[in-house]
């Protein structure tokens, strides 16, 4: 990954950024709302977590057929991501709660979901949110090899082949933070003195990594076996909650970033991205199913995925509203607003766009 960070457009002469701050902090000064959550995203704390916690404990506390075990697994993992949109999500972006303590405690949420504060932080606060969609230094973009997610990676001739075998792929996300990417993020993070707030001594962050992982696999894993589930059945059931989370974050992600409508700027050779940061998300952005209650509430508003770039310290509890400001906004300054009605639209058109891209380039110019 390149070092030198690109820069964005200072001059806004559309004044766009300006004028959707001032509605927005408008509605929230004029209605007398905190930009943080509120009862609807506690409550919703309870239902996730119960989600995610009351079947483990029915896995250790009851003996039942392997087809329930398998089942409340499954039903683990969704509760696994949903935990992870809505509460460790707002939480670090200091959205769930105007005291940081809460923030915190909320955001640490992660490490029982298989990943790590520091490493989540610099991955998703600072790179992805301040360079989306730039190849070389938003590490959503990053596959590997195996997956080309823009125009300017480098094709191989499997590519053709990657909106078959994506799907499978995605799936790994969360396992993959569990075993090996935590390492690798905090060595290169590390290296880069890259940090979100507070510098900690790599020390510091070395210990906290290696004695969560423990606790972490002690939980799932020590403690289910110690209790006298087989082993095999324990490692079995720690796949598909995995599988089930990871395939649920991976195409939720990729929905909003990862399809034929948004871009992949360039920086020019003063390394200068053309737009503002603010007009930038606008691009690189998009939303899906807005008015499909189910998916607004389970996904935490990132199917608001533009509401929540622009305003990232804002709670997605608020999406829904300042989603009227934004849309107006980019409306009055002839800018693009993304968004797919449906969730099948979306998931339609970023595999087209990777079928797209694992085309030969020049038998796709």
């Amino acid at each position: 990954m390149k070092n030198t960070a690109p820069t964005f457009a200072k001059q806004d002469d559309l004044k766009f950024f300006r004028t959707l701050n001032s509605r927005v902090n408008n509605y929230f000064k004029e209605n007398n709302l905190d930009k943080t959550g509120n009862w609807k995203l506690h409550l919703k704390t309870i239902v996730m977590f119960s989600i995610f916690l009351t079947p483990y404990f029915f896995l250790l506390a009851m003996d039942m057929p392997f087809w329930t075990y398998l089942l409340l697994n499954l039903i683990i993992g969704v509760g696994m991501a949903g935990v992870g949109m809505n509460v460790m999500h707002d939480g670090n972006h200091g959205a769930y709660s105007n005291k940081s303590w809460v923030n915190k405690f909320m955001g640490g949420s992660i490490y029982i979901l298989a990943g790590n504060v520091y490493n989540w932080q610099v991955q998703h606060n600072v790179l992805h949110h301040t360079y989306t969609n730039i190849l070389g230094h938003d590490e959503d973009l990053e596959a590997g090899r195996i997956l080309r997610f823009s125009k300017t990676a480098k094709w191989y001739s499997y590519h053709k082949f990657q909106h078959y075998y994506s799907v499978f792929l995605y799936g790994l996300l969360t396992f993959n933070w569990s075993i090996t990417t935590d390492f690798l993020q905090m060595k290169r993070y590390l290296k880069r003195n890259l940090s979100y707030g507070e510098f900690k001594k790599p020390v510091i962050r070395w210990t906290t990594l290696i004695v969560t992982k423990i606790i972490y696999f002690s939980i799932w894993l020590v403690i289910p076996m110690v209790l006298g589930i087989t082993w095999w059945k324990v490692i079995l059931g720690f796949l598909v909650m995995h599988y089930t989370a990871g395939l649920i974050l991976s195409v939720v992600f990729q929905l909003a970033h990862v399809v034929d409508e948004t871009v992949n700027p360039i920086p020019n050779e003063e390394g200068e991205i053309e737009n503002t940061w603010a007009i930038h998300q606008l691009y690189t952005t998009a939303n899906f199913a807005p008015k499909n209650w189910l998916v607004n509430y389970y996904t935490g508003g990132l199917n608001h995925q533009i509401e929540h770039h622009i305003f990232p310290n804002i709670s997605h509890v608020h999406y829904d509203k300042i989603a009227e400001f934004v849309k107006q906004t980019a409306k009055e300054c002839n800018l693009p607003y993304h968004e797919f009605k449906t969730t099948r639209e979306a998931i339609l058109s970023h595999f087209t766009h990777l079928k797209n891209l694992g085309m030969k380039p020049e038998l796709s110019a």
